[in-house]
C-alpha cells in the first residue's frame, strides 16, 4: 500500500501539466535555455557520480550522509525524515542505511525521547569522507556557476 508521500509524488506531474495549460508557448530561445540548463545538470550528477564511486561510496550513500548532515538543524535524522530528503520509500532507506552503516559511514542510535524512534547519525569516519567529498563538489558547482545558473524566459509581449 503506497503512503501519502508516495501518492503526492506519484501525483506530481500530472499537477504540473494541469498548471502549465494556461503558460504561453516556449521561444526556440527557452528551448535552448531549458536544454543547457538540463545539460548542465547531468554534467554535474555525472561529475558526482564518477567522484563518489572513485572514493569508494555510491551517490545513494552520499545523498544519504549529505542529507544527515545538512539537516535543519540537527545533525541526526530519522528513517521517514531521510525517505522524504532523498525522495525514496522508507523500506529503500532502510536498506540504504543498513549497507552505509556497514561501511561505517553512518550508524544507528535509539532516541532518548521516543523509544519507538531510532536516529541515524554520521560516524567521524562518515563525516571526514563527507567533507572531502563535499569540498569537491562545492569547486565544481563553482567551475559550473554559469552552465547552472536558471534559465531567463522569454515572454511573448
Amino acid at each position: 500500500m503506497a503512503s501519502q508521500q508516495d501518492a503526492q509524488s506519484l501525483a506530481a506531474p500530472a499537477v504540473l501539466a494541469e498548471s502549465t495549460a494556461d503558460s504561453p508557448p516556449l521561444s526556440k530561445e527557452d528551448f535552448e535555455a531549458l536544454a543547457r540548463f538540463r545539460f548542465g545538470i547531468r554534467r554535474y550528477l555525472r561529475f558526482s557520480e564518477e567522484t563518489v564511486r572513485g572514493r569508494g561510496v555510491t551517490p545513494q550513500q552520499y545523498q544519504l550522509m549529505l542529507a544527515l548532515k545538512g539537516f535543519p538543524g540537527r545533525d541526526w535524522a530519522v528513517i521517514r525524515e531521510l525517505a522524504d530528503r532523498l525522495q525514496l520509500r522508507h523500506h529503500s532507506v532502510g536498506e540504504l542505511v543498513n549497507r552505509a552503516e556497514a561501511e561505517g559511514l553512518v550508524q544507528r542510535v535509539p532516541d532518548p525521547i521516543d523509544a519507538r524512534a531510532v536516529r541515524v547519525l554520521l560516524t567521524a569516519a562518515g563525516e571526514q569522507l563527507l567533507s572531502r567529498l563535499s569540498a569537491l563538489h562545492r569547486d565544481e558547482l563553482r567551475r559550473m556557476d554559469a552552465v547552472l545558473a536558471l534559465p531567463h524566459w522569454h515572454t511573448s509581449d
